[in-house]
């Protein structure tokens, strides 16, 4: 018998639909008004959120890293990690003698987008370093235990499928009060 892994096996790519890069009039970085208004009220359910479930430690390692799947070309990825990253520093300050954390911040998107415009846009006045990974988040992106934070906002409306996860009524990813998924019968 064949001994192959999941790393080896030829696989079909996924299918692409990425957003409009570049920096003109139709572009997303120029049309995504509406997704801005939405991380900005999400605004304080993430400082919620975070300070309520994230588990931090005086004896974490002291960066702190964020994946955001499905970031997209435009600049909103940039002020939901900025959400991000200042709740956790408002959790890290709450924990008594805390060090200052770093952060490092990976920018996921399938190869399609343009990552050219994500970079070049960059905030000069970021508290993280940024780096890009490409790959469809249905596939393994990171090594175990390398994240502590994943993050997902406007990606997820593109999942084919409901993940085994979710499914399970008694695992940590099923959160009953927050979970909507209009058109299906999967839950």
């Amino acid at each position: 018998m064949e001994n192959r892994n999941h790393w080896t096996e030829a696989k079909e790519k996924p299918k692409s639909h990425p957003m409009n890069g570049g920096a003109d009039s139709k572009s997303y970085a120029q049309n995504s008004s509406y997704q801005k208004g939405v991380i900005e009220a999400a605004r304080g359910e993430i400082l919620q959120a975070i300070k309520e479930k994230l588990g931090l430690k005086n004896d974490w390692p002291r960066t702190f890293v964020i994946a955001d799947y499905g970031c997209s070309s435009g600049p909103n990825t940039f002020l939901a990690m900025q959400n991000v990253v200042e709740a956790v520093e408002l959790k890290n300050k709450s924990l008594q003698q805390s060090p200052t954390l770093n952060f490092h911040v990976f920018f996921n998107d399938l190869g399609d987008n343009d990552f050219n415009i994500l970079f070049k846009s960059l905030p000069s006045h970021l508290r993280y370093l940024a780096t890009a990974v490409l790959g469809s988040f249905y596939e393994r992106l990171f090594p175990n235990a390398s994240l502590h934070l994943a993050y997902s906002f406007y990606a997820l409306h593109w999942v084919s499928k409901v993940p085994e996860e979710v499914r399970d009524h008694t695992s940590l990813a099923w959160i009953k009060s927050k979970t909507y998924c209009s058109g299906t019968n999967n839950f």
